[in-house]
């Protein structure tokens, strides 16, 4: 068969190369994979079906594909201490919802996050279907810490009694009181869903606290700071198999894990990602390396280092600080919204997001704040004495957002900075 090949994709490949090579990545939920993990994503892997689960498909020929799942589920459960996995979610978002399926029916009341605070969008936001076809309330941080109001959840939760409580966001900079939670859920009779999509690395290192031992279920995405795949993750602990008594959809009470399963399929999806499987498994395995140990280190002592320097600049930093791999940065005494600052800082080769704060006056769309998160510069090597010039960089660009000379100047330098460092350190 005569190769072919894509001229224009080609082209557009490897300027998105050149653009991860040449610019300074501080999107917290971003990283850069191992090359394995790339290997294995695109192998051959990505031509089978396999819907099931391993040894239990629905179609032939996946004798191989159920030892590549199976040791899978085999590595997340030793990194993280789970007793029971499912790796066949597409995202994040599938994994949140799959729990919802198993365990709500339509109309049913659920307490997450606020989303304007740093929840995310599954977490019952009006727009997404967790609130479109669940009954949402949600709690927020206290306007003078800025962490989470565990006064507020308890209160919340007592009034609305909802069937499921989330704990977990994508834009929080603090560890999570699980323990907490969980009392709260057991007074109510609520199911706790962990969501640790962004700090699931930190967390599989022992360096936050482990929601394994408190939540009824936890989710998880595999390419944050896990630093694998795409894609999602449901895990179980010890003693929580179905103690609420779950139903599948025929109304029998079935073991916990029995029930998500089904909700991932045949409730929600169809054939497995087996190639991103492949990936995942590959990335577990690098988690429970020595090196993996050191990377996330780096990762909270890189983020901790930036946001001291941010404070001694004169920014204002939601609850002050950070416990893991990101910050909030409030602009409003700058003058700056997070849209401005995002494009202006995007010219300079530096890529952030805009984001909303607690008790933002900004529309989503303009916000007034940027979200800094430190694991893809850390997994290119960088180390926390090199934060003082990547502070002084943004530092400068934000002070001086018109003037397009020295914008181009700090572009040249930390070009020049950043393709000395591979994409996998």
């Amino acid at each position: 068969m005569k190769r072919w090949h894509d001229p224009e994709i080609e082209v557009l490949l490897s300027q998105e190369e050149a653009r991860q090579l040449s610019t300074l990545n501080l999107i917290a939920s971003e990283n850069f994979t191992s090359p394995q993990v790339r290997a294995a994503l695109g192998s051959v892997l990505s031509h089978k079906y396999a819907e099931g689960l391993p040894f239990k498909r629905y179609y032939g020929g996946c004798e191989v594909i159920d030892q590549i799942e199976a040791l899978a589920i085999e590595r997340a459960k030793k990194i993280f201490g789970a007793t029971w996995v499912n790796v066949q979610p597409h995202a994040g978002s599938q994994a949140n919802a799959a729990v919802m399926f198993a365990s709500l029916k339509a109309g049913d009341r659920i307490l997450g996050f606020n989303l304007n605070h740093g929840g995310h969008l599954t977490h019952g936001a009006t727009v997404n279907f967790s609130g479109v076809l669940y009954r949402s309330s949600s709690y927020g941080v206290n306007p003078q810490t800025g962490r989470v109001d565990m006064a507020e959840v308890e209160r919340i939760a007592m009034q609305e009694k909802p069937r499921l409580i989330i704990c977990g966001g994508s834009s929080y900079s603090r560890d999570w009181e699980y323990d907490r939670f969980r009392e709260i859920a057991d007074a109510i009779g609520a199911i706790l869903l962990g969501d640790i999509a962004h700090p699931a690395g930190l967390i599989a290192r022992g360096l936050l606290k482990d929601p394994m031992k408190h939540c009824h279920i936890i989710t998880t995405t595999t390419h944050k700071t896990l630093r694998g795949a795409r894609g999602g993750m449901i895990m179980l602990g010890e003693n929580f198999d179905n103690p609420l008594g779950l139903r599948d959809r025929k109304g029998k009470i079935k073991p916990m894990s029995v029930v998500l399963d089904s909700a991932v399929f045949p409730g929600l999806q169809g054939g497995p990602h087996e190639n991103n499987i492949a990936g995942k498994a590959v990335a577990f395995a690098e988690v429970a390396s020595e090196d993996y140990h050191a990377y996330v280190t780096h990762v909270i002592e890189n983020a901790q280092k930036l946001a001291h320097l941010f404070i001694e600049k004169g920014y204002d930093l939601i609850s002050g600080g950070t416990d893991n791999h990101l910050f909030l940065i409030d602009l409003s005494n700058k003058g700056l919204t997070g849209k401005e600052a995002e494009k202006v800082l995007g010219k300079a080769g530096i890529i952030v997001n805009k984001n909303v704060i607690p008790f933002d006056t900004q529309s989503p769309f303009v916000t007034s704040g940027i979200r800094i998160g430190t694991p893809a510069i850390t997994t290119r090597g960088l180390r926390k004495e090199e934060m003082t010039q990547i502070a002084e960089w943004i530092d400068t660009v934000l002070r001086n957002p018109t003037d397009e000379n020295l914008i181009a100047r700090i572009r040249q330098d930390v070009q020049e900075k950043m393709i000395k460092n591979p994409l996998f350190a």
